[in-house]
C-alpha cells in the first residue's frame, strides 16, 4: 500500500510529460506551417531575398517568375525593342531628335522628386530637340505618364520604358551573368541590387543605341552637342593633372563602341555586390586605364562633369551668410557656366540638404522655369 502513492505520482509525471511533448510537437508544426505560408505570401523581391538569405544563412535566393521586380523585366524583348525604335524613329521623322538621352530609375515612382525633375528640365533647357528615355519599370505606367506630363504637354520627347535585359545584353557576357542572377546563382551582396543593375543597364542602353547617359542627379549647364565618345574624370592628380578616377554618371558613346563592350564584360566577369562603387565608377576606371591606347575615347577633366567634389557639395546648397560669401556664390556660378557642361549633385550626400535662398542651386533653379512648371518649393 505504501508504493501506491509513488506509483500514482510516476503515472502523473509520465502523463504530463506526454502532454508536454505533444504540445511541443503541435507548436512546432504550427510554426513551420506559419513560416511556410508567410514566406509564400511575401514577394521575393531582391530586398526580401537578401533578408531571407541572412535569416536562413544561405548564399543565394532565386528570383521566381511570380516575383519579378528589379531583376526581371516586365516587358518582352519584342515590345521593348519596338517601343524604343518607334520612339526614336517617330521623333526622327521630322529631324527633331537632336540627341538621344538615357536615364535609369529603379525606385518607386513616388520617389521621383523635385531634384530629379530639375535634372530632366535642365536637359531639355539646353536640348529642346533631344529625346529622353528613362529605363524604369515603376515609371512605365499610367502614374509615370502623369509624372512626366509636364514635359509631354510642352511637346518635349520623353518616355519611360521598362528595360528588357535579354535584349540589352544579347551577344554580350552580361546575358549569362543575368541568367545566373535570376536563377539564384549570383550573390547580390549588401549593395542594393537596383544600384548595380543601373550600372549595367546604362552600359547596355549605350551599347545598343548610342547617345548620352545621365544620372538623375546631374544638372545640365550647357549643350552636349559636339561631345563624342567621352567619359568624365571624377578626380585628378594635383601635380600632373592626370585623372585618377572616372565616374559613370555621365557617358557619351556611339552604339557598339568597343569600350562599352569591355565595360560590360568586366561587369560580368568581376561582379562584386559587397563593394560600393566596384561595379560602377571603379569598374570604368580600371577598364579605361587598361585600354587608354586601344580604343578611340576621351577622358574629360573633372571640371566638365564633376566640378564640385562630393565632400564639398553642401556648399552649393547654402545661402550667402555675408557679402564675401555672396561674392563667392556669384563667382562660382560664373565659373560653373563657363567651364562645366554638367553638375553632379551627389544625391547620396546632398539629399539631406535643404536648398537655401540665394544658394548656387537656388540660383540655377531660378534661371529655369522649373518652379512654374512643377510647383517646386525652391526656397523663400
Amino acid at each position: 500500500m505504501k508504493n501506491k502513492p509513488n506509483s500514482q505520482f510516476r503515472t502523473q509525471r509520465y502523463f504530463h510529460a506526454v502532454i508536454f511533448l505533444l504540445f511541443l510537437f503541435l507548436l512546432s508544426f504550427y510554426l513551420l506551417s506559419y513560416n511556410a505560408a508567410t514566406f509564400a505570401a511575401v514577394p521575393v523581391t531582391p530586398v526580401v531575398a537578401l533578408a531571407l538569405q541572412r535569416q536562413k544563412n544561405v548564399t543565394h535566393w532565386p528570383v521566381t517568375p511570380k516575383n519579378r521586380n528589379l531583376a526581371v523585366s516586365g516587358t518582352t524583348k519584342k515590345a521593348f525593342e519596338v517601343r524604343i525604335m518607334k520612339f526614336f524613329e517617330g521623333n526622327a521623322s521630322d529631324s527633331s531628335c537632336g540627341l538621344r538621352f538615357f536615364m535609369t530609375w529603379n525606385s518607386a515612382h513616388k520617389s521621383l522628386g523635385e531634384r530629379e525633375m530639375f535634372a530632366i528640365n535642365s536637359l531639355f533647357n539646353f536640348h529642346p530637340d533631344g529625346c529622353l528615355i528613362i529605363a524604369s519599370t515603376s515609371l512605365d505606367s499610367r502614374i509615370g505618364d502623369k509624372i512626366l506630363k509636364p514635359f509631354l504637354s510642352k511637346g518635349l520627347k520623353v518616355a519611360a520604358i521598362a528595360p528588357d535585359f535579354d535584349f540589352l545584353f544579347r551577344k554580350t557576357p552580361a546575358l549569362a551573368w543575368y541568367k545566373r542572377l535570376i536563377q539564384g546563382n549570383v550573390n547580390s551582396g549588401d549593395v542594393p541590387l537596383g544600384q548595380n543593375l543601373s550600372n549595367l543597364i546604362r552600359l547596355g542602353l549605350l551599347y545598343r543605341f548610342g547617345g548620352v547617359y545621365l544620372d538623375t542627379d546631374v544638372i545640365i549647364l550647357k549643350s552636349f552637342k559636339g561631345l563624342k565618345n567621352v567619359i568624365g574624370a571624377q578626380t585628378s592628380d594635383r601635380v600632373t593633372g592626370n585623372w585618377t578616377r572616372l565616374n559613370n554618371a555621365v557617358m557619351i558613346f556611339d552604339p557598339g563602341h568597343p569600350l562599352l563592350f569591355e565595360f560590360i564584360r568586366e561587369f560580368a566577369r568581376t561582379f562584386d555586390g559587397n563593394k560600393w562603387g566596384y561595379n560602377g565608377p571603379y569598374l570604368v576606371s580600371r577598364v579605361a586605364r587598361r585600354n587608354l591606347n586601344n580604343y578611340n575615347f576621351t577622358v574629360l577633366p573633372p571640371a566638365v562633369f564633376y566640378p564640385v567634389d562630393w565632400r564639398k557639395i553642401h556648399s552649393l546648397f547654402e545661402g550667402p551668410k555675408s557679402l564675401r560669401h555672396s561674392k563667392w556664390v556669384i563667382d562660382k556660378i560664373k565659373e560653373l557656366r563657363s567651364k562645366s557642361f554638367a553638375l553632379h549633385l551627389w544625391n547620396k550626400q546632398s539629399r539631406v540638404f535643404e536648398i537655401e535662398n540665394g544658394s548656387i542651386i537656388h540660383e540655377l533653379m531660378m534661371n529655369t522655369d522649373l518652379s512654374q512648371n512643377f510647383s517646386v518649393d525652391i526656397g523663400s
